[in-house]
């Protein structure tokens, strides 16, 4: 394969515009970049990342480089991909991508490896499919790695199931429990470019809609939020009696997803497990229900139990396939079940990623600094790197908070004082 393998570097142009574009939205990681450039703190690390290739995303990759690193970039998801963005990374900034939209699952996977050939120090994943990799079929390609990182929960969720196995090789930072990453992205970018992505390839109302989500986590209760404040009646759906009380609390309706099913006109899983929406769902629905999928992998949504019950499948909008049940009915699944914010839109807008991706440049010289120290295990992000972060974030914002006393301090550190 060649250095790179991208759609056409003819979009390249149209992609340098759009990394411009978002990086006047991200002040967090240009000031993080310009540290870098002065103290090239990743000179000589190799960094292989698996991430969705974004506008936001390129500009995480040019900070990286900026800081010393040779980087390569593949992407996280088939769908997610910006093509335009991948060949302005391979020309204007000579950084490896193999990444195209629409791309096979050997494709997929070929790229993945392509990555992981250049033999990294740091890994940087959404979703854990490089590291899966390299725990696995090519774990000669994990000799010198030092650490890497974890951008979201679903990838949180496979790296902690690796650890608790004592199969974990090399410590993962876990960006994703970051307070200024899963607080912000998963809040507020989940839950604007979900209804972005399902207006996008729908063009259908909200207002007066039900929207059923499955899943209140964080992301859930942002798509939960952002389609009540556009009038739907919303339905959540919970497993955790916790997360489903709170919901409650937060003015919404909870029931179990089989009661959910038929009376939802829209429906969108963010639980990062399998088969939430399944066979006995379907066949309850309304005719004409729109099913989505915001978690990271396709499997939130029994696709094949889709394929089974259909009578007949069309694509009948860019990223709407319709499936006609016996009797008539017709289901309509969005960008195949795969995240249908980065498949039908372009995933998170840019200020909230400034966050997420200035803990992955930080998280990433940390690993450096201290591999020697680190055991094979998830961490979270240093509370001193999160602290940075969202300092950063109210400076550039003009917002500017208060600082502790002498007299408050000693107070919050004695036990003494009372009533």
């Amino acid at each position: 394969m060649k250095d790179y393998h991208v759609k056409d570097l003819k979009l390249a142009k149209e992609g340098r515009l759009r990394i411009e574009w978002a990086g006047m939205d991200m002040p967090v990681l240009a000031s993080i970049r310009e540290d870098f450039r002065k103290r090239r703190p990743l000179k000589g690390i190799r960094i292989s990342a698996c991430l969705h290739v974004t506008t936001e995303t390129a500009n995480l990759m040019i900070t990286l480089k900026e800081g010393g690193a040779r980087v390569c970039l593949c992407a996280s998801n088939p769908l997610s991909t910006q093509d335009d963005v991948a060949s302005a990374l391979v020309k204007f900034h000579g950084i490896p991508v193999f990444a195209i939209k629409g791309e096979d699952k050997k494709t997929y996977y070929s790229h993945l490896l392509a990555c992981a050939s250049i033999k990294p120090h740091i890994t940087m994943d959404d979703g854990a499919d490089l590291v899966s990799l390299l725990h696995s079929k090519r774990t000669d390609l994990a000799e010198e790695v030092l650490g890497g990182t974890e951008e979201t929960t679903t990838g949180v969720i496979r790296l902690k199931a690796l650890e608790k196995q004592g199969l974990l090789r090399y410590p993962i930072i876990a960006v994703n429990d970051a307070d200024t990453k899963h607080l912000f992205d998963n809040r507020y970018g989940t839950g604007q470019s979900t209804i972005d992505g399902i207006l996008r390839a729908t063009n259908r109302l909200i207002a007066g809609s039900t929207v059923v989500v499955c899943g209140y986590g964080w992301c859930g209760r942002g798509v939960a939020m952002r389609a009540s404040g556009m009038g739907a009646k919303v339905i959540v759906c919970e497993v955790d009696p916790i997360k489903a009380l709170e919901a409650v609390m937060d003015g919404y309706q909870v029931m179990p997803i089989r009661e959910a099913s038929k009376v939802g006109d829209i429906f969108v899983t963010v639980t990062g497990d399998i088969h939430v929406i399944r066979e006995e769902h379907f066949k309850v629905m309304k005719d004409g229900a729109i099913v989505a999928n915001s978690g990271h992998f396709n499997v939130e949504i029994d696709i094949s139990a889709l394929e089974r019950l259909k009578k007949s499948k069309r694509r009948i909008r860019p990223f709407v396939d319709e499936y006609t049940l016996p009797g008539g009915k017709r289901i309509y699944l969005l960008g195949e079940g795969r995240l249908i914010n980065l498949a039908a839109a372009e995933g998170h807008p840019a200020c909230v990623m400034d966050m997420s991706f200035a803990n992955q440049a930080l998280s990433a010289e940390f690993v450096v600094r201290k591999a020697k120290a680190l055991r094979p295990a998830v961490y979270r992000v240093p509370k001193e790197i999160d602290e940075r972060v969202a300092r950063l974030k109210l400076r550039s914002l003009g917002v500017k908070i208060d600082r502790l006393t002498a007299e408050q301090k000693r107070y919050l550190e004695s036990w003494e004082l009372g009533t």
